[in-house]
């Protein structure tokens, strides 16, 4: 009876599945439909009603204080006036533009200021601040009252900082083309209302304080800012356009401006909130202004940069005369198709209207000009004669309330996931019964309820967006599963890689959803008659402009980086990677380190591959950037001994000794180290705080800690060669021996640190190949050893756990009772010289400006500007790397493990070492063969290979 139960079920899926495909099939735009036809009982409920908030939640918080009022009357509090307490109290000297002195928020501690609310009430708190010198990341706070986060929210309080173009006018290569402008910080004084960092929320927080003393506290978690003064004010709604625009005839503002079309260049912006919101070029229409048929030219701003919730432009105009002006944009939306994309309107920095929290651009193919308001109406606003602020900020919309319901249910869906695999591991057998209704008696209605949560999501974004749109086919595939679960609870055994996977594909949901950019031509302040221009050209200029491009791509060389120089001073680089690293590297050249040496430097883009056969042809640079395998070249005599340079000990200072070592061989060394990563321990707060363990220190505790995990079917992550570099080093051992003759792995520290290593995967079943993001991201690998840059990964991909974990030095083995060996390997990219350079002082030159902490740091910054906090410049500059953006905590764990980095050296032959270590791993691990005696014949074998090499080089041998 029990077969022939498990068969009708397996049937059943079967046929659920082969039904669900057609509907797919025939349904006209490939999306799945609403499980109305699985379920037909299962209502869908809208996000509002769907979204309860979570507890401690700022919904919650607004829900708990409903019926509280705005009171009457603001209250100021002068930072350095009245009583303030914390480790970061500081009375700062006067700024100029702060009414008196400041207090210093620094970049760590707290500041406190004491209040006596006279009136309770729902309050907006105000603070006007300055962002003072740090790693140029916004600045971010947490908020206590009376020593108690109000709501989880306010643990993440972004204060921006001001962003501009270094040059007032854009320069130009040697090529007429336009270069891209570097940006600097514009430090000012500015009061801002604290909000939602993610956007959720278009109104600031509402505070609620009773009558009496309360203390309101910064915590600061990054940068160091100036604060001059505090103010709670009453929160009160923004009046709506139409009750605006009454008050304009009853205050009798005037006529409307007459005779006046202004134009506002978009690349022209005077004020950004983030480095990465530089000019950008489109060649895309000659309708772009300004435009040329063959030269670069930066005319427009935004584009795919100018996506993130928070982030704002700012331009400035001159008004003619009092009056009232229409506002007019000249945008293109062609990255979100069939969706809206949404704006905050601010005049001064104020919202002048409830409308214009959320100005709508509908995707366009080419370039729309869009009046705001209606063609018939559009919106107007009264301005004063002079100077004013017009500010775009990035705003979810109507997005809002799908993506806070899609994160409730990410949330929900994945403690679900972590009790299922409990039960039934991570790969279940399909055949078995595992009683999961009853070991986990939320479990059909959890599906039922998150289904329709997410149809509620599907129905009121179709309603919105007027139809099925590209961005809801992961909604309805989801809600499909979850629905057709909720039928047969059971059968999640049999999907449960298809469940894992969406809940996966639901987090990147709610990461592309929240991105939403928009690129802007120009804008136009206008009186109400004036009539505005065409956004595009016509069919026949455009057809022109492509036949114009398509000849000139005959004669344009795509590999080199700006103009080339012949001379024989000249400095040839090369560089591997993308063009926007290289033509950023080569404005850095131009502006920097040319004017400054007289050297002039050819710059040339390459694929790494074509690095070894142009040496060995004769024709490769004199420098190259960004290289590995160093000591493949130097053996054969292709690079120059950069130690012989009398400026190379001051050079050497900037580094870490463990960034050298790769790079060192027979006495010299052949690179400067440009880049070095190394590992840290990743870990996730709430599922440790859940399963009740620690954060593991040693190895001894991260022993004890997987049998924890595995007991709950969850799994730790350790990389084979990276685990393997860990113990090798704490253990006292080391790869090679007697100067790169002979293997170190027949050792006794090697042998005894081979069976450490091995016991992890053979005894513990640690797993070997794994997608650590993904698997931390749900829950299921809550601690692991992973390269450092993977952090800048999950701050950008993983926002759903933001606050839910953070990483600290690897597990290390005790010394002492106070002293643990936490050594760690690192893998570094260095500077290279070649031998065949033809100016070798003028090449040094080069490679010392390029290691210094300036040129360092200001490739790290621009690079992340360009490419977002992702591209985190890993350099191995130390001065350079302290002043990048982290935060200090988090910094403080990257700098207490880099202490303890220990570098790999390359030795001739030593390709054969990582070969046979991994063959001895997998012969312990597929054969059960003895450790000990396993490694000592491979590491007889490397010995073998060393030799030969070492010979075949003339080197001497043991």
């Amino acid at each position: 009876m029990r077969v022939r139960a498990i068969w009708k079920r397996s049937l059943l899926t079967v046929l659920c599945g082969v039904l669900g495909w057609a509907t797919l099939l025939l349904l006209p735009d490939g999306s799945s439909a609403p499980l109305a036809a699985t379920d037909a009982a299962v209502k869908t409920v809208s996000p509002e009603e769907a979204f309860e908030g979570k507890e401690g939640s700022y919904a919650r918080y607004l829900q708990d204080y409903a019926d509280e009022r705005p009171p009457s009357d603001e209250i100021r509090i002068e930072a350095e006036r009245q009583p303030i307490s914390g480790s970061g109290a500081v009375v700062a000297m006067e700024r100029e533009g702060a009414e008196g002195s400041a207090a210093l928020s620094g970049e760590s501690g707290e500041i406190s200021w004491d209040v006596d609310i006279e009136e309770g009430g729902l309050y907006h708190l105000y603070v006007r601040y300055y962002p003072m010198e740090g790693r140029s990341e916004a600045i971010e706070r947490a908020l206590l009252i009376d020593g108690q986060l109000p709501f989880t929210e306010a643990e993440r309080l972004l204060f921006p900082r001001a962003w501009g173009n270094k040059e007032e006018r854009i320069r130009q290569d040697a090529n007429g083309n336009d270069m891209r402008p570097s940006q600097v910080e514009i430090p000012a004084w500015e009061e801002v209302a604290l909000s939602d960092a993610d956007g959720y929320y278009e109104e600031p927080y509402r505070f609620y304080f009773a009558k009496g003393k309360h203390r309101i506290t910064l915590r600061s978690v990054r940068e160091p800012m100036l604060v001059d003064y505090l103010v709670l004010r009453p929160a009160k709604e923004i009046p709506a356009y139409a009750d605006l625009r009454a008050s304009y005839e009853r205050l009798r503002y005037g006529k409307p401006a007459e005779g006046t079309l202004i134009s506002v260049q978009g690349e022209d912006a005077a004020v950004k909130s983030s480095s990465t919101l530089y000019p950008l070029a489109d060649r895309s229409s000659p309708a772009t202004e300004p435009f040329h048929p063959k030269e670069i030219r930066l005319n427009t701003i935004g584009g795919n940069n100018w996506r993130i919730p928070g982030q704002s432009i700012t331009w400035t105009f001159e008004a003619p005369q009092d009056g009232l002006y229409k506002i007019a944009v000249k945008y293109r939306q062609h990255f979100v198709q069939s969706l809206e994309v949404s704006r905050r309107l601010k005049i001064d920095g104020q919202v002048p209207f409830a409308e214009a929290n959320r100005i709508g651009f509908k995707p366009s193919g080419g370039w729309q000009m869009m009046q705001l308001g209606n063609p018939e109406e559009p919106y107007l606003f009264y301005l004063t004669k002079g100077k004013h602020r017009l500010s775009l900020e990035v705003t979810l919309g109507e997005m809002t309330q799908h993506i806070r319901s899609v994160e409730q249910a990410v949330l929900e869906l994945n403690q679900l996931y972590r009790k299922i695999i409990m039960i039934t591991g991570g790969s279940p057998d399909p055949f078995r019964d595992y009683e999961l209704q009853k070991r986990i008696p939320e479990l059909r209605e959890t599906f039922e309820v998150e289904g329709r949560r997410l149809q509620g999501v599907i129905g009121s974004m179709e309603q919105l967006y007027g139809g099925k749109g590209e961005r809801m086919a992961v909604l309805n595939t989801v809600a499909f599963q979850l629905l057709d679960l909720a039928d047969d609870p059971e059968s999640i055994a049999k999907r449960l890689d298809a469940f894992k996977s969406n809940i996966v594909a639901l987090g990147t949901w709610m990461l592309t959803a929240k991105e939403l950019p928009l690129e802007i031509d120009y804008l136009i302040v206008a009186s109400e008659e004036a009539r505005l221009p065409q956004a595009d050209v016509s069919w026949l200029a455009n057809a022109e402009h492509g036949v114009r491009q398509f000849l000139q791509s005959f004669f344009t060389d795509y590999d080199a980086v700006g103009a080339t120089d012949e001379e024989a001073e000249a400095v040839d680089v090369w560089v591997t990677g993308g063009r926007d690293q290289a033509q950023l590297i080569k404005s850095m050249i131009d502006t920097s380190f040319t004017p400054q040496t007289g050297i002039p430097v050819n710059l040339r883009l390459v694929d790494p591959a074509v690095l070894l056969p142009a040496t060995l042809a004769g024709s490769g640079p004199d420098v190259a950037l960004a290289s590995s395998n160093v000591i493949d070249f130097a053996m054969r005599g292709a690079l120059q001994d950069l130690s012989v340079f009398d400026s190379f000990q001051h050079v050497k200072q900037r580094f870490a000794a463990s960034a050298f070592v790769p790079f060192e061989y027979e006495g010299g060394v052949y690179a400067i180290p440009e880049q070095q990563t190394f590992p840290m321990l990743f870990y996730r707060k709430d599922v440790l705080e859940e399963i009740g363990a620690e954060v593991p220190q040693t190895w001894e505790e991260m022993y004890a800690l997987i049998p924890v995990l595995n007991k709950r079917q969850l799994s730790i992550g350790l990389t084979p060669d990276v685990t393997m570099d860990i113990l090798l080093y704490q253990n006292g051992g080391s790869y090679y021996k007697d100067g790169g003759k002979a293997s170190g792995l027949d050792a006794e520290e090697a042998l005894l640190a081979f069976k450490r290593w091995t016991d992890l995967y053979v005894n513990y079943k640690a797993p070997q190949q794994f997608d650590f993001i993904n698997r931390f991201r749900i829950g299921e690998m809550p601690v692991g050893i992973a390269d450092y840059t993977i952090y800048n990964s999950l701050v950008v991909f993983a926002p759903e756990i933001r606050g839910l974990w953070a990483f600290a030095p690897v597990p290390g083995t005790p010394e002492s009772e106070d002293a643990i060996h936490r050594e760690s390997a690192s893998v570094t990219l260095g500077s290279v010289m070649f031998k065949r350079a033809k100016n070798k002082e003028n090449a040094w030159a080069f490679i010392d400006w390029w290691s210094g902490k300036e040129a360092q740091l200001t490739f790290g910054r621009e690079l992340e500007a360009l490419m977002g906090a992702a591209a985190r410049y890993p350099t191995a500059n130390l001065e350079a790397l302290r002043e990048l953006p982290w935060p200090a905590d988090d910094f403080e764990r990257l700098m207490e493990q880099l202490e303890w980095v220990r570098g790999i050296p390359d030795v001739p032959g030593g390709y054969f070492t990582k070969r046979h270590l991994n063959n001895a791993f997998f012969e312990v691990l597929n054969k059960g063969a003895n450790p000990r005696e396993t490694l000592k014949d491979y590491a007889r074998t490397i010995n073998q290979e060393i030799t030969v090499k070492r010979r075949e080089f003339h080197l001497p041998t043991d």
